[in-house]
């Protein structure tokens, strides 16, 4: 049964504290429905039901910008450019 966290029922709620004591936030799913639509979601048992409670989920967009973490992947490939000159020969020492 698909319902959402605003919605549960006592009985759920209670379930969901007890399979996730310290909170559910790293057992969150994606679950894709028609088309690009999407929605998070967690499992939980009763002794009735199997259900999959709707979460909200906030995307935190605060962070490093797509710009900035592209210019740091190019600095990071130059410099392991470097390290190619620094490889030691095949050829054996005399």
């Amino acid at each position: 049964m698909v319902v959402s966290y605003s919605n549960v029922s006592a009985e759920v709620l209670e379930a969901i504290k007890n399979k996730y004591p310290l909170g559910f936030s790293n057992h969150v799913i994606k679950v894709k429905t028609r088309g690009d639509d999407f929605f998070y979601a967690i499992t939980v048992d009763t002794d009735d039901a199997s259900y999959l409670v709707k979460v909200p989920v906030k995307i935190d967009t605060k962070g490093i910008s797509d710009e900035d973490s592209l210019g740091d992947m190019n600095d990071e490939k130059d410099s392991d450019d470097s390290y190619a000159s620094e490889e030691p020969s095949a050829e054996p020492e005399d």
